[in-house]
């Protein structure tokens, strides 16, 4: 039987992992479509759920899909629905965003402060940059800027 502690712990967790409802668009951004806020998001706050179809491994390696977010070794969540808006954050190397997994879901909170009007960005992580982005550098806004 779990312990009031727990079951308290377990409903704190929950709530952590709701998306507060900001509002949120879609717009042209430096590597193509990106999602920016509407309205100020305060740090920690869990901005949106990426969703999708949930794949297995098999699935994986044969998928085209561009929006895969690979949970575990198993699983898998195939984000190309277009009812799936967090599939528009794009990496950056300083982002504002992290991903959190939580019970087999990928949730997107803030890492600090995020302006209207702002991008939202999280790091993809090395297999990513290994994978997509290598030799041919990273777009994002950060990385612009020094190159310049």
């Amino acid at each position: 039987m779990p312990t009031l502690t727990k079951l308290k712990t377990r409903k704190m967790a929950r709530k952590k992992y709701e998306p507060w409802g900001f509002k949120l668009k879609v717009k042209r951004s430096s590597a193509g479509l990106g999602l920016f806020a509407d309205e100020p998001i305060p740090k920690g706050a869990c901005i949106i759920e990426y969703i999708g179809r949930v794949i297995s491994e098999a699935e994986q390696y044969t998928s085209n899909s561009k929006y895969l977010f690979e949970i575990n070794t198993k699983i898998t969540i195939d984000g190309a629905t277009r009812a799936n808006t967090a599939r528009y954050i794009n990496h950056s190397c300083r982002p504002n965003a992290e991903v959190e997994l939580y019970r087999q879901r990928v949730f997107i909170l803030a890492r600090r402060q995020i302006k209207p009007d702002e991008e939202i960005t999280y790091d993809y992580g090395k297999e990513y940059w290994d994978e997509h982005i290598g030799p041919k550098g990273c777009r994002c806004l950060k990385c612009q800027e020094k190159k310049k």
